[in-house]
């Protein structure tokens, strides 16, 4: 498909692309991203639900939290916009933005889709994310392509470019202020997990190195209405890559959820 720039509405502090009628469905992106990543499930969701995907806090069309934001913060800054319930889907560190907003708001939580979701990094992981987060200074642009090359390895594809693009025009600052606390988390605590009344999907691809198929099924063993599902072929950015299958799962946890 092609990642075309949508439409933005305001959506509390945050802008938001907003399509469709119905029951509400949330899109929360990862760093680096932008609404637009969820091009392919707004088009299919919003023909029976809306569906609402803003850009994270200092990234896109939104304006950056000030100091030094925490997760709790930049998932406030949703809800605080959000005056129905709605099935929320992340990615990502949206996906740690999507549980937290479960724990932190249930009101607000029909159901839960985590996908690409970190839990318990080794150390060697914790140590290679949070040295990427330390060489940001907030000011210049890092180079796109390491980052690229853990989302898609070498292979030349249409969501590679337009990844490439959004990176290339990401707000140093935004950037750098969300992979803190991308880097500094660690999931979900079990206790939060074990919480979770509403049905929660954790999805991840077969072929994703760093929140890998173990880490999605461990959080879905302890939350109470939780399952995991492993997309074979699948890496980092599978709701581009494999969108025919990622919204076939969103289908089936919309399913289960009371709208």
């Amino acid at each position: 498909m092609t990642w075309k720039t949508r439409q933005r509405s305001d959506f509390g502090r945050l802008k938001a692309v907003i399509s469709g009628a119905g029951p509400q469905v949330l899109l929360l992106h990862g760093v680096g991203l932008r609404a637009e990543a969820w091009g392919a499930q707004i088009e299919e969701l919003s023909k029976e639900f809306r569906v609402l995907a803003p850009d994270m806090a200092g990234h896109g069309d939104s304006p950056m939290l000030t100091g030094a934001p925490t997760l709790s913060d930049f998932v406030t800054a949703v809800a605080d916009a959000m005056s129905t319930p709605a099935v929320v889907v992340g990615h990502s560190m949206g996906a740690m933005m999507a549980l937290d907003l479960a724990s932190r708001y249930p009101e607000l939580v029909r159901g839960i889709g985590a996908f690409n979701a970190i839990f318990r990094r080794s150390d060697d992981a914790k140590a290679a994310v949070q040295a990427r987060a330390a060489s940001l200074d907030g000011v210049s642009l890092a180079d796109p392509e390491p980052t690229l090359r853990r989302w898609f390895g070498r292979a030349l594809s249409a969501e590679r470019s337009a990844c490439a693009e959004w990176l290339r025009n990401a707000d140093p600052a935004g950037y750098r202020a969300a992979y803190r606390v991308f880097a500094a988390e660690d999931g979900p605590s079990d206790v939060a997990l074990r919480a979770l009344n509403c049905p929660a999907l954790f999805m991840t691809g077969s072929d994703e190195p760093n929140s890998t198929p173990e880490m999605s099924a461990a959080m879905a063993k302890r939350a109470s209405n939780g399952w995991s599902v492993v997309l074979d072929g699948a890496a980092h950015m599978m709701p581009m890559t494999h969108p025919a299958a990622v919204n076939a799962a969103l289908r089936g946890l919309i399913q289960r959820c009371e709208l």
